[in-house]
């Protein structure tokens, strides 16, 4: 269950309802599981739909979890920021069926430019870990 922890509920609620109307997090089964200004914390049930050519999980899927983390950590700050940059590593793999864990946090934030960082998780297992440099558009709006 999402929870907004010091944070603005107006943001929050913003935030939250981009997220569930989001055509790539619905295609992807994306959800929101927690929220604080400068974190948040998503999740998807990995199926069929996840797995490529080999039949294995996509390495995309987990970058695109972890890219989400990171974007909408940087929008808890109430800020409009777009990827300018973003390398993840994987030191594990996840299985059909397991629900990855992102956890994406707002390292810093300047004024033109904001750096992020997620892990991404199956239970206690680090699969993924990503950096990324986001540029501020503005304020966010909602």
């Amino acid at each position: 269950m999402a929870a907004a922890q010091g944070q603005d509920k107006q943001l929050f609620d913003h935030i939250k309802h981009s997220i569930q109307t989001a055509p790539i997090y619905q295609l992807l089964g994306i959800n929101m599981q927690r929220i604080e200004s400068g974190f948040i914390e998503m999740t998807v049930k990995l199926g069929e739909i996840h797995t490529n050519a080999l039949g294995i999980i996509q390495g995309g899927v987990i970058m695109t979890l972890a890219d989400a983390a990171m974007g909408n950590a940087v929008r808890t700050l109430g800020i409009k920021g777009v990827t300018v940059d973003c390398s993840v590593s994987f030191p594990g793999a996840a299985q059909l069926g397991d629900t990855l864990i992102a956890q994406g946090k707002v390292i810093k934030a300047g004024k033109n430019l904001v750096f992020a960082q997620a892990d991404v998780y199956t239970d206690d297992k680090l699969i993924g870990s990503s950096q990324a440099t986001f540029f501020n558009t503005g304020k966010l709006e909602y």
